[in-house]
């Protein structure tokens, strides 16, 4: 059984995982949605989910809905209206996803190549940012978890 939710708190659910398995979906409607080059969804039974405080949803296309906190605007998945036998959940609304592996792209037509690998750049830590580690402090006295 692992936990997730939003950024702020407010919609919680549990998934029981049988997987370590998670893919990266390129598609432009998932651009949209999230904002990102890809999304990372974690692909779980419909009936292994439970919410303990319900999401907002949101009709992203002809055949799709997304659950979402309307409070913090975190995405939390993507379902077919009509009820798939799965839900893709957002990988980074696990309270830790550090156990899953991508195992595969979902529209690779749609992939932006410059994206797919940035294992090349250079790093620097949140914490080595004078600039926020200044901002966080000065609000509520620690760094975020």
């Amino acid at each position: 059984m692992m936990t997730g939710g939003c950024q702020c708190g407010r919609v919680r659910y549990e998934a029981e995982i049988a997987s370590d398995d998670a893919y990266l979906c390129h598609c432009k409607m998932c651009r949209r949605a999230t904002g990102g080059a890809s999304i990372a969804f974690v692909n779980v039974p419909v009936g292994d989910v439970r919410w303990l405080s319900e999401p907002d949803w949101y009709r992203s296309s002809a055949i799709a809905q997304r659950p979402f906190c309307s409070a913090c605007g975190t995405p939390l998945g993507f379902a077919f209206v009509e009820a798939g036998e799965n839900i893709d959940l957002t990988l980074g609304s696990f309270d830790d996803p550090s156990r899953f592996r991508p195992v595969h792209n979902y529209a690779s037509e749609s992939i932006l190549p410059a994206w797919l690998d940035a294992s090349h750049l250079p790093g620097e830590r949140s914490d080595e940012n004078k600039n926020v580690v200044d901002r966080w402090m000065k609000t509520v006295g620690k760094l975020p978890d």
